[in-house]
């Protein structure tokens, strides 16, 4: 193995010089150990991603990669990176965890994925479009979503987009892969990043809460309709708005996903001293949180139907 255990490592992918990722490879790793992926939102905080979710890969003995998409290449990483709008980040993540799997001799044939934010939109769609590449995915306060309709074309629906040449999102696989969304308690600002078309507001709601809900119950509906018991999620991070570094630090969101993706974490007879704050020493505040608000949702809400939890503590 190539890569030093035990610290987060900058890369640039062999043969492709414009894809950068992060890796953070754990002291005590097993043959083909599970591979996580996270997914960054729009302000490309790759680097965080990595860092903060690197004493969890630690305790996990999981192999960590933070995929970097930069805006030059891949403007449109969010919908997978349709053609005339950038390079195809769909294609990025086989090609980095396929390399990441022969330096470490970590299982690349499936992956544990989460994205936050604009990588939540990158990490449900990917999930629908590559199904048998994914064994569970977390989305974190995605901005909208890609709806299990057919007669709909991406990234609306399902139905095949001609500028993603080769992409056939079957639902009778990808309602077969369990998904959780998470969502800060606060995150109900209908906000300039969202997407604020017509139809999508009247499907989908107004707020990344809304949405999120919204999403979990279409693919409950659809999978039922399928035939599948697969379940869908749908967890609220109490005291959190629409802020990736507090989600994590305050809100508990890496445990979170972690305990979702791979259960409760495994009694390791030695572990490496990581310290959160140590490794986040040199790390900027790239994800700035929204305005405090004076109401946080009601725990008797409208919410509280058994696929959603409260998760967190309130600050």
């Amino acid at each position: 193995m190539s890569i030093l255990p035990g610290k987060v490592h900058a890369r640039l992918m062999g043969g492709d010089t414009s894809m950068k990722y992060f890796v953070y490879v754990p002291n005590k790793i097993t043959a083909r150990a599970p591979l996580f992926v996270t997914i960054h939102g729009v302000s490309r905080n790759a680097r965080e991603h990595a860092e903060r979710f690197a004493a969890l890969a630690e305790e996990y003995g999981v192999v960590l990669v933070a995929p970097y998409f930069s805006k030059r290449h891949f403007g449109d990483y969010q919908r997978l990176g349709r053609s005339g709008k950038g390079r195809r980040a769909d294609l990025a993540p086989q090609k980095i965890t396929s390399e990441i799997g022969r330096l470490t001799g970590a299982d690349s044939s499936k992956l544990l994925l989460f994205g936050y934010s604009g990588g939540g939109q990158f990490a449900h769609r990917y999930t629908m479009a590559f199904p048998g590449r994914v064994q569970k995915v977390v989305i974190g306060a995605a901005g909208w979503y890609t709806w299990p309709d057919k007669t709909r074309k991406f990234p609306y629906g399902t139905a095949p987009d001609s500028r993603l040449e080769g992409v056939t999102m079957n639902g009778q696989k990808y309602l077969q892969v369990p998904a959780c969304v998470l969502v800060g308690q606060w995150d109900i600002k209908n906000d300039p990043g969202l997407n604020h078309s017509e139809k999508i507001q009247q499907q989908q709601g107004y707020t990344r809460l809304e949405r999120g809900r919204r999403w979990i119950d279409a693919m409950n509906q659809a999978a039922m309709s399928a035939g599948l018991d697969t379940r869908y999620e749908f967890s609220i991070l109490r005291g959190i708005n629409h802020d990736f570094s507090l989600a994590m630090k305050n809100g508990l969101m890496g445990q979170r996903v972690f305990r979702y993706l791979l259960g409760a974490a495994p009694v390791l007879t030695a572990r490496a001293e990581l310290s959160a704050s140590t490794l986040l020493a040199d790390v900027p505040q790239t994800e700035v949180g929204l305005p405090a608000i004076d109401k946080a949702l009601p725990r008797n809400s409208r919410y509280g139907n058994r696929n959603i939890i409260l998760t967190g503590e309130t600050t």
